[in-house]
């Protein structure tokens, strides 16, 4: 049992370190030994637990998997549709960019080009939002015409850019970028554009798109 505890806290330590060293350096500038030093493991432990890079980089893309499924997961109960889940979600996900290592270098890998095997957890998040899509459309919340598909990419395209952001402002993700995202976007996107006005944009007290001010006839999105 303290064998096992031991090495679950060693893999941990390792994850943990190599999402700081991937988040900041990227894949390919990443090193294994570097890695080690960072996690105060040695060498022969890190290849114990993890036999190459790629091992690793794939483990620290699960981990921020798991991250945004527990919170969906804790989100879904109290959200009222699809399209407010997806709105809450894509805004905490935000949050956890800035906030969490692990999260953030799951993004950073899952696009890194220097990587034969990624997208692991990008592909996850992008299947995530259609999905979310595709359910507010079965229940008449999307504005006619808009691809669910369409959107989607807009949003996982955001997302990243975002993380692209967070990083030249150090980590910090401003409010500003997050509110002018949605304010374009929904009003083109929702079928009541007043359903969003109690959801908070981070940062901002500003009131949501009401319906009556929503362009009329079909979206093109």
């Amino acid at each position: 049992m303290v064998k096992q505890l031991r090495a679950a806290r060693t893999r941990q330590a390792l994850v943990l370190a190599a999402a700081e060293i991937f988040a900041t350096d990227g894949y390919a500038l990443s090193s294994l030994p570097a890695i080690s030093r960072r996690a105060g493991v040695s060498a022969g432990a890190l290849h114990f637990h993890f036999p190459s890079k790629e091992a690793l980089a794939g483990e620290v893309e699960s981990a921020a998997r798991r991250a945004v499924e527990q919170l969906v997961a804790d989100r879904r109960p109290s959200t009222a549709s699809a399209l407010d889940l997806l709105v809450t979600v894509v805004r905490e996900v935000l949050a956890a960019v800035a906030a969490d290592v692990v999260v953030r270098a799951g993004f950073k890998l899952s696009v890194d080009p220097s990587r034969k095997n990624g997208m692991g957890f990008g592909c996850w998040w992008r299947a995530w939002v259609c999905e979310e899509l595709l359910r507010a459309q079965r229940a008449g919340e999307l504005a006619d015409g808009v691809s669910p598909d369409r959107v989607a990419a807009v949003i996982v395209a955001a997302t990243l850019g975002f993380e692209v952001l967070g990083s030249e402002e150090r980590d910090r993700i401003p409010a500003r970028h997050v509110e002018q995202f949605w304010s374009l976007v929904l009003p083109q996107l929702a079928a009541h554009g007043d359903q969003f006005a109690s959801i908070a944009l981070p940062g901002s007290s500003a009131p949501r798109p009401r319906a009556n001010s929503m362009p009329t006839g079909r979206s093109s999105v």
